[in-house]
């Protein structure tokens, strides 16, 4: 972004916008409220600070080291990859941030009117959430996922926010699942999944045309919500440890080789079994860090990927493995 400010009346409105726009990645919506004007006068002082040289806008097509890696996890997983570059000299969070933000514009090619959206809480959609455009569709709903509460909290106001955000980006209807991440015995949870109430809800989430989840891991440098939050007691974790588990998707936890289903913990989990998500058509899977890759290849082992954002570091362990 140029620093020169033109001597006309514009420059510094423009350069303000500017800056917030294509610095601060924020919407028109909320600049017009920073400067306490319109939308349309946010637009036409974009427009002013391009004419007049205070931006200049370059587009740069994908290089040739991400299109070699995008190809070659589509030759060997079938999965249609989005990779994000970054450089090695990022920091994991700011690598996760990347991400993040490029899922979030991702996501608007994929989700449309008369749509249902499933989404897994946690810290990846949680940043996700807080970079999404706005997208105007009708007819269309977020679901949650998973459950979220545990003995500390009901989690209903962290995972509400998630939700909300994503509700406002593309006026959605929203859809709440007031469960707990983990009931404390198998048969609880056997006779609250006979409620109608809750069958409404994961008959919602069976039907969703798409499906947006992180990959929780206990390795990585960027903490998955599941591990720090509460939820998992000693004896969760020895549990986890024993049945060799190197990761979850919505508190479903799983091994190396893809494996799910006699893992004890989800007896008790409130996420979707992955005979369920394996049935929805898009499932687009955000991921970064190197720590993430036994979880990576545990989710893509279980065949619960459809479509990949992750950023290049990982993408490259991935293939030249």
């Amino acid at each position: 972004m140029s620093s020169k400010t033109p001597d006309d009346p514009k420059a510094a409105p423009a350069l303000r916008a500017a800056q917030l726009y294509y610095l601060q990645d924020m919407t028109m919506d909320a600049i017009a409220r920073d400067l306490g004007t319109s939308r349309s006068s946010v637009s036409r002082l974009l427009s002013h600070a391009r004419d007049t040289g205070l931006v200049e806008v370059r587009i740069h097509p994908p290089q040739e080291q991400e299109l070699r890696l995008e190809e070659a996890i589509r030759a060997r997983f079938g999965i249609a990859a989005h990779v994000v570059p970054t450089p090695r000299s990022l920091s994991d969070v700011e690598r996760f941030e990347r991400v993040a933000m490029s899922a979030a514009r991702q996501l608007p090619l994929y989700f449309d009117s008369n749509m249902t959206l499933g989404i897994a809480w946690g810290s990846t959609l949680d940043a996700i959430s807080r970079h999404l455009p706005k997208k105007e569709t009708h007819n269309s709903t977020v679901v949650q996922l998973n459950g979220a509460g545990n003995t500390f909290t009901s989690g209903v106001d962290y995972a509400s926010e998630i939700l909300h955000r994503f509700g406002q980006a593309f006026g959605a209807a929203v859809q709440q699942f007031p469960v707990p991440a983990f009931f404390d015995e198998p048969l609880t949870k056997e006779a609250m999944w006979r409620e109608r109430s809750t069958r409404r809800v994961l008959d919602l989430q069976a039907r969703a045309d798409i499906v947006l989840f992180g990959l929780g891991s206990p390795f990585a440098e960027v903490p998955s919500r599941v591990y720090i939050g509460g939820y998992l007691d000693r004896s969760d974790y020895r549990s986890l440890r024993e049945e060799k588990v190197i990761g979850d998707v919505a508190t479903v936890f799983f091994r190396q080789d893809g494996s799910w289903k006699d893992i004890e913990l989800n007896k008790r989990a409130t996420g979707p079994t992955f005979s369920v998500l394996s049935r929805v058509s898009r499932r687009i899977c955000v991921v970064s860090g190197v720590q993430k890759l036994p979880s990576l290849r545990g989710a893509i082992a279980a065949r619960l990927i459809t479509d990949l954002v992750l950023d290049e570091h990982l993408a490259e362990q991935l293939v030249d493995e």
